[in-house]
């Protein structure tokens, strides 16, 4: 399929990701139903351990083969994916398996074990989807993207909805089954997947040969962009240990509480981040290629572009949370009652600037990995993730804000995420583009076998 312009794949991308945001949100509804506060709690607590495990094996895939592909630096960077991170991800699934009694020992919920057991199976499969999502998005194709996770979340939403309603009468097993529904989701959505990748690639050219990219180039942009997305799993880990515990020691409901602020409030937040998603995936295809041809100049052009977009959806968006929190509430999360209900509100109504500040981070991170830095994009994250535990556990502890005070928190560190993030985009110059343009034909050259020619 011919690829897309710049505007038109950013819109197929973003209605892919805010209907499956969509879906995700609806879903909830049936899911606070069945499960309540507690059973919300649970299978929040869950997810950071497998986030974490997916980041590695799986995040940093799709703009960094995006990245790969688009600029020309190295062909065939997804049949070696396919080897080097279908590997990663296998280990992934078992060290989940593995560590699942670990997690629910230090969280104080028995009922977490059961829940990473069911889940462990789809870091594998997320991987797989991951790397054909990168192959189409480097080619200028965002429709897989946008198939794809519109197809996860509908086969989720569907055998969620079936297998907790008929559990609904234990909290634990129809957590475990609500979370079990993830794992056949990605088994069915890694097969389009992959027929999907199939049928778009040369019949000449089979899967299990590889093309002049080296594992070390794939590494060189994908791990740092893993770097980058795992900080911000591992302080949700940090998160749902740490405030879990502080709060138990003023509260008995700590559990229903983190499950409304992580599992309720967030997931409303995130409606409005994923539209501006798709501005942050579609950049980084026109941005790659001019900045591995040095003209920086032009490259910077479509990052405030892209920043404009942003803010133009962004804006808007975080006004409406404010404004129509209650009336989001009501429809999402009608089973949360009284003081429930009312912390969700209060809690979207604080939270909302984060529709802003997260899109920006998202685009701004996109943008750095575009240019060639993204380890500056790691250090953000990692310098801000740091910051919002820590600031988080203070306002827990030693105030009465309660978990109002992550909410808090979380503002905080993302507008300091994008203060660095837009200084070391401002920062990057020509020379230091040009270099790694060098750098990069080098290794390109190396792993074609052209260095030994001349």
């Amino acid at each position: 399929m011919k690829k897309q312009g710049y505007i038109k794949g950013a819109l197929i991308i973003s209605a892919g990701g805010f209907i499956s945001k969509a879906l995700g949100a609806l879903y909830r509804i049936p899911l606070v139903a069945f499960l309540g506060g507690t059973g919300m709690g649970i299978y929040q607590m869950v997810y950071p351990l497998y986030c974490i495990l997916l980041t590695v094996s799986a995040s940093g895939i799709p703009t960094g083969i995006a990245r790969i592909i688009s600029s020309g630096e190295g062909y065939g960077a997804e049949r070696k994916a396919f080897y080097l991170y279908g590997g990663i991800g296998l280990i992934g699934s078992l060290i989940m398996f593995a560590f699942s009694g670990l997690l629910a020992k230090a969280q104080g919920e028995p009922a977490v074990a059961k829940c990473c057991i069911a889940l462990s199976p789809s870091v594998f499969f997320v991987a797989l989807i991951s790397i054909v999502r990168g192959y189409f998005q480097g080619k200028g194709n965002m429709y897989p993207t946008a198939f794809t996770e519109v197809a996860e979340q509908i086969i989720k939403v569907a055998v969620g909805v079936a297998l907790a309603g008929m559990y609904r009468g234990d909290v634990a097993k129809a957590t475990a089954a609500a979370v079990f529904a993830v794992t056949v989701s990605e088994v069915i959505t890694c097969a389009f997947a992959i027929a999907l990748y199939a049928g778009g690639r040369s019949p000449k050219k089979p899967l299990y040969k590889t093309y002049g990219v080296s594992a070390k180039s794939i590494f060189a942009y994908t791990v740092p962009l893993t770097l980058t997305a795992i900080a911000l799993p591992a302080s949700q880990l940090a998160e749902s240990i740490a405030i879990v515990n502080l709060l138990r020691g003023s509260v008995e409901n700590a559990t229903a509480l983190y499950g409304i602020y992580s599992g309720c409030a967030v997931t409303i937040i995130n409606l409005p981040v994923s539209i501006s998603y798709g501005l942050a995936a579609a950049s980084v295809p026109r941005i790659s290629p001019l900045a591995a041809a040095g003209d920086i100049d032009g490259a910077k052009k479509i990052v405030r572009k892209s920043l404009f977009y942003t803010l133009l959806i962004s804006i808007p968006s975080a006004v409406a949370l404010y404004i129509f929190a209650p009336l989001a509430a009501r429809l999402l999360f009608s089973s949360l009652k009284g003081e429930e209900s009312a912390l969700l509100v209060t809690l979207v109504r604080i939270m909302a600037v984060n529709a802003v500040t997260s899109s920006l981070v998202q685009t701004t991170s996109a943008c750095l990995t575009s240019l060639g830095k993204p380890l500056f994009g790691t250090v953000t994250q990692w310098s801000t993730c740091i910051l919002r535990v820590g600031v988080s556990a203070a306002l827990v502890a030693f105030t009465p804000l309660s978990v109002i005070g992550v909410a808090i928190s979380a503002n905080c560190s993302y507008l300091v995420a994008v203060i660095l993030n837009l200084c070391y985009i401002k920062a990057v110059k020509k020379s230091e583009v040009n270099a790694n343009v060098d750098n990069a034909d080098r290794i390109g050259n190396k792993a074609r076998g052209l260095d030994k020619i001349g």
